[in-house]
């Protein structure tokens, strides 16, 4: 079988999974490149140069890793199947540091205040109250805010999630703004505008910055400023990590340890040498 061969048939085992979704769309660049290729006849340096080639391209070095990582996954899926015999050595380029850019509380305030329109702004405050990816908060329904408890479960009921969710508590921020937009609704879904479910907050997202005098913020970053503020404040980071979704805190760590030093004061004060009296 040729790889885009294999590739369609993982895709058709993925189901409805987000991966298969995905694929779809780095789909087209891996098949471009290995669609043509029986599995054995790949190398290292065909691997080498997909990424010169992606790089040329302008593709970020974080993309290229993903694309490579679904060749590998289907390749792998391919073996377990009996469909080859083994799968390639797929090099994969090295994965970029984390690119953490926390917003400072008056950026918060400015990008809430610049959100004009109701349902950007809700979706904003939620971001900000939960620390959740933006694609859990646009499927967040109301039948998953319980009001009594004080909870918001980020969880999708049919187990598909393709990244970890969330069951979090419902602070004061996030309790008023869903108090306010409850009575109005109009879908099952939390964010909702014109009576119909919103699928993206791309352009209010960029609205709203451009109000707030801000520009290049990623709406990514808002999740890596509740995770950071929370740090800050002397959260342990398992709870961080709870908080985010993390199935293992190793994610947290590499990607925020670095805002946390304090963690290393302890061990810092055992290098004071300047207090050692000198052997006789």
């Amino acid at each position: 079988m040729s790889v885009a061969q294999i590739w369609a048939a993982y895709i058709d085992h993925l189901g409805s999974k987000p991966t298969a979704k995905t694929m779809g769309y780095t789909g087209k660049a891996v098949l471009d490149h290995f669609g043509d290729f029986r599995p054995d006849q790949i190398t290292t340096d065909d691997c080498r140069a997909y990424l010169a080639e992606r790089l040329k391209a302008g593709r970020k070095i974080g993309s290229i890793h993903t694309e490579l990582g679904h060749l590998r996954s289907a390749l792998r899926w391919a073996v377990k199947q009996g469909v080859i015999a083994r799968a390639p050595h797929i090099e994969l380029p090295p994965k970029p540091d984390s690119d953490v850019q926390p917003l400072s509380d008056a950026q918060v305030r400015a990008l809430i205040d610049g959100c004009e329109a109701p349902h950007i702004r809700l979706a904003v405050i939620l971001l900000l109250a939960t620390g959740a990816r933006v694609g859990a908060i646009l499927d967040l329904t109301w039948d998953r805010v319980d009001f009594d408890r004080g909870v918001i479960d980020l969880r999708l009921p049919d187990g598909l999630t393709r990244k970890g969710r969330a069951v979090v508590p419902m602070n004061r921020m996030a309790r008023a703004a869903l108090e306010s937009a409850h009575p109005a609704r109009l879908t099952d879904h939390v964010i909702e505008w014109g009576g119909k479910r919103v699928h993206s907050i791309r352009k209010g997202y960029s609205a709203a910055l451009g109000r707030a005098g801000m520009s290049g913020v990623s709406i990514h970053q808002i999740r890596h400023s509740v995770a950071v503020r929370m740090l800050a404040a002397g959260q342990p980071i398992e709870a961080v990590a709870q908080y985010l979704g993390h199935s293992n805190t190793a994610i947290t760590y590499r990607t925020y340890a670095r805002f946390m030093p304090e963690h290393l004061a302890d061990a810092a004060e055992i290098l004071n040498f300047d207090d050692v009296r000198r052997a006789r």
